[in-house]
């Protein structure tokens, strides 16, 4: 089953009263009304898209290690996902998909990180419950995400609905803003340039990983041309 059948099941359930959370038509609105004011604030439209300069970074996996952006450039091709966290339902079906992918992206080449602003034990927990072989690393305060262009401040009335649901965000960052990253995912070539961005302000809709390959195809063959 594609990624996006996965989500758009998941969220028939969710908003269908179908697990032990259930939305009323109040919290729904809420979170509908969130993400069509992200759509049309035009924030994505500003992020860092294809054949833009790669923001570098250095991050820390789960395990206190650093892991730079420019080292992995030079083995290869980058996949970069950003995602908001382990109390994501949407982001750890992607990871899921992502995992499934890995094969294919390595042998083309390439390496595979996801990034997010929540602490390292809630990376680990990720990395455990989702079954990954790929680093999640730690984008304390999503300085990388603003680097990107990605990171957004969440509305009053959607903070007081995530705290209803207990996603303490504060709590899971360790970060007293109420701030996350859209979900976003980047292919970077060598040279660092940007060959493939898809960055979408509604949290609900992500690219397939089989979009990825054709990417890495193309970067790999321009490096044997």
């Amino acid at each position: 089953m594609a990624l996006q059948d996965k989500l758009d099941a998941f969220k028939a359930d969710f908003e269908g009263g179908r697990f032990p959370l259930k939305p009323g038509k109040e919290a729904l609105d809420t979170m509908h009304r969130a993400t069509a004011e992200l759509i049309a604030s035009g924030q994505a439209q500003r992020a860092k898209k294809a054949g833009d300069a790669a923001p570098e970074f250095i991050l820390r996996d789960p395990d206190g290690k650093p892991v730079s952006s420019r080292d992995l450039l030079a083995k290869g091709p980058l996949v970069v996902s950003f995602y908001r966290g382990v109390w994501c339902p949407y982001c750890n079906l992607e990871l899921q998909a992502l995992q499934e992918a890995l094969p294919e992206i390595a042998a083309r080449g390439a390496s595979l990180v996801a990034i997010s602003p929540q602490t390292a034990p809630n990376s680990r927990k990720s990395e455990r419950e989702n079954k990954l072989s790929f680093p999640i690393l730690s984008d304390v305060a999503s300085g990388v995400a603003d680097a990107f262009g990605i990171r957004f401040a969440l509305p009053a009335d959607l903070v007081a609905l995530y705290k209803s649901f207990k996603n303490d965000l504060p709590t899971f960052n360790d970060n007293p803003a109420w701030v996350l990253p859209m979900p976003a995912r980047y292919v970077i070539g060598r040279d660092g340039i940007i060959a493939y961005a898809e960055v979408n302000p509604d949290y609900t809709q992500r690219p397939d990983p089989s979009e990825l390959l054709p990417v890495l195809d193309r970067l790999r063959a321009g490096k044997a041309a």
